[in-house]
């Protein structure tokens, strides 16, 4: 079993606990009626929120496979969008308010980002650069860059001229990001 899985089974059994919980505490604080009543309503926008979603996600994933662009964007904010509608479509309050967090537009983007980053990770450069779109590349001619930290002999340092043939370094750079 892998590393993280370990961990799965007891973060379920924590959520559920939090979620009766607080549903146990909302009961008390409007009635159990009112909390029942407002957990079948997230459901049903949930459910309501899953298919629009959905078609959404297939929509930009079509545009952009029909426009000849990297899916990737599209892929990542239709799953954001997906994963959220269905944490609002699971009855309860708390998965409900996460799920409808995901939905709202800032929190989507900070979320899209997320995923983007961490299926950059899992894939290569490769792959990456299919989902997402080309990477702008800022190359260093000459020596490398110091390492951060303190310098043994303090003084500028001069680049060397590129040699043809030789790796230049360089960092990758997205477009649109600092």
């Amino acid at each position: 079993m892998r590393r993280g899985l370990r961990f799965v089974p007891p973060a379920l059994l924590l959520l559920a606990v939090l979620e009766l919980t607080v549903f146990v505490l909302v009961g008390r604080g409007l009635g159990f009626g009112a909390a029942v009543l407002l957990v079948f309503a997230a459901s049903l926008l949930g459910l309501v929120l899953l298919r629009r979603e959905g078609m959404r996600a297939w929509r930009g994933f079509r545009a952009a496979v029909e426009s000849r662009q990297p899916p990737g964007q599209q892929v990542t904010d239709g799953l954001v969008g997906l994963v959220g509608a269905l944490l609002l479509a699971l009855p309860g309050l708390v998965s409900g308010a996460v799920g409808l967090l995901l939905l709202v537009p800032p929190v989507r983007r900070l979320a899209r980002g997320g995923v983007q980053r961490a299926a950059e990770r899992r894939v290569s450069s490769m792959v990456a650069g299919d989902l997402f779109g080309p990477r702008r590349v800022r190359v260093y001619r000459g020596a490398s860059p110091p390492p951060p930290g303190p310098q043994p002999s303090p003084g500028p340092q001069q680049p060397a001229p590129a040699e043809p043939g030789r790796a230049i370094e360089g960092e990758i750079i997205e477009p649109g990001r600092p």
